[in-house]
């Protein structure tokens, strides 16, 4: 994901701490959408924000983890912008370029043997990391273009995107995978027996990026912390100000516009209920919005409570490839002690093996992603330690 492109402790005079609590934050919150898709039950199975089946719990469950993508995207492009610090630019668009595509290469092999578990690879789902680094390679190719041009193209990318809700092109054909790449999800088959699930089309997430290295030069060693924090601070709420504005006007910004429902806290769900796949305009001004205010209460902040965070902050891919296996592994264990047969559990199946019925109440779940999080964090804080002990540049791709 988005801390997955954090450059090599070594080559930035300083972290910026208030980054990585977020970042970490974040990556506890994502381990709980991994934890209900796989250990609650029928969780491959239902929609949590369906309004008609969903239930208070489980649609706040899901709505808080759309935070994590829209995070890791934006301070990815905040990180590369820090790289400069220490590095030339054609370094930086080195870096970007190789990362971006070590990332793409990440995602169908290794991310994806963890959510499926099928080595035969009949299924292969393109998704934040895919996205995160394609994105990468993007912002990397444009590195040449002025810093002013670059954020009227990052927000011409996310204000805009939305008007092409409406456009498609016949199935199957070569510009319609290629918008499906860049605009709309799909599923396409490459033969009988293989499918790729594009589930994160990188247009929005290419705005995203290039926003959040615009944003980096907040972090500029020239601009003060107050100044900074202000800045933080009213970019925040006024980006949570244009999303109520622009929801409330129910015009544009979101395919599904919201209506009342059966009662005023269903009705608030459908209002802040917008779309990730793609992320629409609505959906990134909401989760981005707190995301920059949260870094202006961060600003200058020390704590215990921070240092916990932040051990999963710096070791972002680590984090995200190990607890993803866990938590899958601990599906099938769960099946097995259920007496589910091994043969019975088919890896092939397009859900990693999860079968219909079968899992953990939703407070159970959540008590498996506190085990899961709290696991990660010795091997988290170990890796944190090796990796910083290292000036092998190798270290920023792993």
């Amino acid at each position: 994901m988005t801390a997955i492109a954090t450059p090599p402790q070594s080559r930035i005079a300083s972290r910026i701490q208030s980054i990585d609590v977020v970042r970490g934050l974040v990556m506890v919150i994502m381990a709980l959408d991994h934890t209900r898709d796989f250990i609650h039950k029928n969780g491959f199975f239902y929609n949590a924000t369906d309004l008609n089946t969903t239930t208070p719990a489980l649609f706040f469950t899901r709505w808080i983890t759309h935070f994590c993508a829209p995070a890791f995207v934006f301070l990815a492009g905040t990180s590369a912008y820090l790289m400069g610090r220490k590095m030339t630019k054609p370094q930086v668009r080195f870096f970007l370029l190789t990362r971006g595509l070590w990332l793409i290469v990440l995602e169908v092999t290794v991310v994806n043997l963890n959510l499926w578990f099928d080595i035969t690879f009949s299924v292969v789902a393109l998704e934040v990391i895919w996205a995160t680094g394609l994105s990468m390679v993007v912002l990397g190719l444009l590195l040449t273009l002025p810093l002013q041009t670059l954020l009227g193209l990052g927000l011409l990318i996310l204000l805009g995107h939305n008007a092409l809700d409406a456009l498609s092109f016949p199935a199957g054909s070569m510009l319609d995978i290629i918008w499906s790449i860049l605009h709309r999800p799909n599923a396409i088959p490459v033969s009988s027996d293989r499918i790729v699930f594009i589930m994160y089309p990188v247009l929005p997430w290419i705005g995203i990026l290039i926003l959040g290295y615009c944003f980096g030069a907040l972090y500029s060693r020239d601009r003060e912390a107050e100044q900074r924090k202000r800045w933080l601070r009213w970019i925040g709420i006024s980006v949570v100000a244009a999303f109520i504005l622009i929801r409330a006007l129910n015009v544009y910004g979101d395919p599904v516009p919201w209506s009342v429902q059966k009662t005023p806290l269903f009705t608030v769900f459908s209002f802040i209920n917008v779309t990730k796949y793609p992320p629409s305009l609505l959906f990134a001004l909401m989760t981005l919005g707190p995301i920059i205010w949260l870094l202006s209460v961060l600003e200058g902040k020390r704590g215990n409570w921070m240092a916990f965070f932040v051990t999963y902050g710096r070791v972002p891919l680590f984090y995200f490839i190990v607890h993803f296996f866990l938590v899958h592994a601990l599906s099938v264990v769960l099946l097995l002690s259920d007496g589910v047969a091994w043969s019975e559990i088919n890896f092939q199946n397009r859900t990693g093996g999860v079968i219909p019925d079968h899992g953990l109440s939703l407070s159970m779940t959540y008590g498996v992603w506190i085990g899961v999080v709290l696991v990660m964090y010795p091997l988290c804080k170990w890796y944190g330690q090796v990796k910083a002990k290292s000036r092998n540049p190798i270290w920023s791709y792993l």
